[in-house]
């Protein structure tokens, strides 16, 4: 939970000025603003499966040290890539960045290790709940970072935040290396300490064929994508959308009230996730994130109404991570679960940063409401395969009755 809090402030912080930075280089009025959020996205997605691969081997602590360092040092990469304005640098830097989110995923997995079936999703939501701290305050520390790199060392106006983020993670790092022990999956008896036979896309394939044998995991793969293509395309072009409307100054207050939605609410998700089951909870989701996407669309060039829509926004994505999340682990075997939750990730991060890439230029060629009309046929799409997904196993009961 302490390491959630340091790096969930810097992925937050990096969130708000990633695009910010691309317009610096390329020019405001660029279709390229989501590539800074996609890229790390990407890096995420690249390396989710090799944490996992390096958990299920070395253990949870080793798997999160790495991720976390990697992540310092993307972090100060992309800092030497804004403050030259070399393009190719600062990309670099945030694919290595992604790392952090990878580990910041990975652990609500490790929460949910030693955790008895009926409080996995209060288990996950825990580690959720932590990231509300630095989340809510690291885009609100952009202005100071800013500042002090100017004033202390002459950076560029962007340099500081990203050289902070480091930092932020360096906290995430020492404290997993001298806090998380005993390692969760040593005392869950899932180590396998001998080295994982066979080439990667093998192990990367098994995986997959165990998400396509089973029903409710694949409306779990489904849910966390689902939920994070329609969160991350509108998130990512919120910022650019002010500020090409004079409101820059508030775009920090909007994303921060957008990730208290993401992670605030996640333990009363996570105890009606146990309560009430996981596929309601992936249907209360869809629901919530089309009311914010249809709210957001009608936002215009006045940002009072992306206030609720971004917070709606993150509230329906904690729903649908924290639903689809349970579900999975719920329905996949111990043996190979850890290798399928990498492999979840991935796809989870990989299809996130495709939205993300994709959200510049489909608000320069129509407008950032049919970007947001978009993210609402996902929720809706999202919300029909739950339904039917529900139909079937009530069926099911129904026959085996």
């Amino acid at each position: 939970m302490v390491s959630q809090i340091a790096g969930s402030a810097a992925l937050a912080a990096a969130v708000t000025v990633g695009a910010f930075v691309i317009q610096d280089i390329l020019g405001q009025t660029t279709a390229w603003g989501g590539v800074a959020s996609a890229t790390v996205t990407m890096g995420t997605a690249f390396m989710s499966q090799m944490l996992a691969r390096l958990m299920n081997v070395r253990g949870r602590r080793n798997g999160l040290q790495a991720g976390y360092l990697l992540a310092i040092f993307g972090g100060f990469v992309a800092g030497y890539g804004a403050e030259t304005k070399t393009l190719w640098i600062f990309l670099v830097g945030l694919f290595v960045f992604g790392n952090g989110q990878a580990s910041n995923l990975l652990s609500r997995y490790a929460a949910a290790d030693l955790a008895t079936t009926d409080e996995r999703g209060r288990a996950m939501s825990r580690i959720l709940f932590a990231s509300t701290f630095g989340a809510v305050f690291g885009p609100l520390l952009i202005k100071p970072a800013e500042q002090a790199g100017v004033d202390w060392f002459g950076w560029g106006q962007y340099t500081g935040p990203w050289i902070f983020a480091g930092i932020f993670f360096l906290t995430s790092l020492i404290n997993t290396t001298l806090r998380l022990r005993p390692d969760p999956l040593e005392v869950a008896g899932r180590l396998n300490r001998q080295a994982e036979v066979g080439a990667p896309t093998r192990l990367f394939s098994d995986a997959i064929t165990a998400i396509r044998n089973s029903s409710d995991a694949k409306t779990a793969v489904i849910a966390m994508v689902i939920s994070q293509m329609a969160m991350v395309a509108v998130m990512t072009m919120t910022p650019v959308h002010l500020k090409l409307h004079g409101h820059e100054t508030v775009s920090a207050y909007i994303i921060s009230l957008h990730i208290a939605g993401m992670y605030a609410f996640s333990p009363l998700v996570g105890r009606f996730a146990d309560r009430h089951g996981r596929l309601a909870t992936i249907q209360v989701g869809a629901v919530v994130l089309m009311g914010a996407t249809l709210l957001s669309s009608l936002a215009g060039d006045a940002p009072v109404l992306l206030f609720p829509a971004l917070w709606m926004l993150g509230v329906g994505w904690s729903f649908g991570l924290i639903g689809g999340s349970s579900l999975l682990v719920d329905s996949i075997d111990q043996q190979i679960r850890v290798r399928v939750q990498g492999a979840a990730d991935l796809t989870m991060s990989f299809c996130g940063g495709l939205a993300g890439f994709s959200s510049g230029f489909i608000r320069k060629a129509v407008g950032y409401h049919v970007l947001s009309n978009i993210g609402t046929l996902l929720a809706g799409l999202l919300l029909v395969i739950v339904m039917w997904r529900k139909s079937s196993k009530a069926s099911e009961r129904v026959g085996a009755a």
